[in-house]
């Protein structure tokens, strides 16, 4: 059982307690603790218009214990504003030919696929893996028949969206360096609810927004890189990129060297506010203990499964426990339901093939059985007009 102080823990999100929040997977409700760090931003920029200089060395305090978190050193993490920009950079930085290609899952995020299909114009070729409706997660077998000598990139999800499902990135990032091939992975559905070490998963890139597992509004997120300018060029260049920018910040003729550290991804002013809030949450997170969080929305996940076992409710993603995550999509295709559990009060998704629930730390048992009371009243309504 979980050893986390749940009654404690929903006190700091009035989000839970207000209603069935079951959304985390869309995005998780604001915390007393990191509203307390914008507004403690706030409140400075309120009343001295910016301590410029504390607020920098903040931001590198918070790539530091970010990537420790992550398993990686400070040069390796660029903040980005989201997920997507990470993912664009990995797809225009990375070296490859015309006649190259990248390897996607079948039914990936759109924001996976479209980074690299707006590559097609330049001679990219996009193969899309067909999913394995039996097993409904990726491994390396799921990748290899379609793996060649032109194949540069596999591209994936840590925790796919729409189903859940946990792939196998380490094992697929074995493969792909078998091949001479690179990794890129989207671990928005990932970070800060499952234990994620960038490192250890041997990839070549792995980018995050930071609004769900994360608990910061939206507006930040991060990439991972280990791959210094030879292997990963930036697209833009600005000041904070650059490796021996003039001390009087004089721009002249000669040649332009970006940093060799993940911060030449880095092209503008910080958002600060979303930062200041990370640090807080990062407090929060590494208190109750991320291999916690995780235990404790897998055991969620053993309770809700037994729930839709009895009342014959199947789901879209696996099952095990090894292979699925805090994300449970529930076989309850069309908008009936959506609609009637929104009528409920419940904070759930319809997604491609059901009711998307995902749980966070502030999620406890009795949400659990709430929301198996509810599916119960649905099927019993469903009956009743089909009678």
């Amino acid at each position: 059982m979980s050893a986390i102080d749940i009654a404690n823990l929903r006190t700091l999100f009035p989000a839970a307690a207000e209603g069935l929040y079951l959304d985390a997977a869309h995005q998780t409700p604001l915390s007393l603790p990191v509203r307390a760090g914008l507004d403690a931003f706030y409140d400075q920029a309120l009343n001295t218009a910016g301590p410029k200089k504390r607020w920098l060395a903040r931001v590198e305090e918070v790539r530091g214990r970010l990537a420790a978190f992550l398993g990686a050193g400070p040069h390796e993490i660029a903040f980005t504003k989201n997920t997507s920009e990470g993912l664009n950079i990995a797809a225009h930085g990375l070296r490859w030919e015309p006649g190259d290609n990248v390897l996607l899952l079948e039914g990936e995020h759109p924001n996976v696929a479209y980074a690299w299909l707006n590559r097609r114009p330049q001679g990219l070729e996009v193969r899309m893996v067909p999913q394995d409706r039996a097993k409904k997660w990726a491994d390396a077998d799921t990748f290899a028949p379609y793996l060649d000598a032109r194949t540069r990139v596999i591209a994936l999800s840590h925790v796919m969206f729409h189903s859940g499902q946990r792939n196998d990135v380490a094992g697929i990032s074995q493969l792909a360096r078998r091949h001479g091939s690179e990794v890129v992975v989207d671990a928005m559905q990932a970070v800060g609810i499952l234990e994620v070490n960038a490192r250890a998963l041997g990839v070549s890139a792995l980018a995050s927004g930071c609004h769900k597992g994360l608990l910061v509004p939206q507006g930040l997120g991060l990439l991972y890189t280990p791959y210094e300018t030879e292997m990963l060029r930036p697209t833009y260049m600005a000041l904070a990129g650059v490796a021996n920018p003039d001390e009087h910040i004089v721009v002249g003729a000669g040649n332009v060297e970006p940093r060799t550290d993940a911060q030449r991804f880095e092209i503008g002013n910080f958002n600060l506010p979303a930062i200041h809030a990370l640090g807080a949450a990062l407090d929060l997170i590494e208190g109750v203990g991320v291999s916690d969080i995780e235990r404790h929305v897998l055991d969620l996940g053993d309770q809700l499964i037994a729930h839709l076992d009895a009342l014959g409710i199947g789901l879209t993603g696996p099952v095990e426990r090894e292979h699925r995550s805090h994300i449970h999509v529930l076989d309850l295709p069309g908008p009936w339901w959506a609609d009637f559990l929104a009528a409920e009060g419940l904070r759930v998704s319809p997604v491609r093939e059901g009711i998307r629930v995902s749980f966070g730390l502030y999620n406890n048992a009795d949400d659990v059985d709430r929301l198996a009371d509810v599916l119960r009243r649905g099927l019993r309504k469903i009956a009743h007009r089909a009678a």
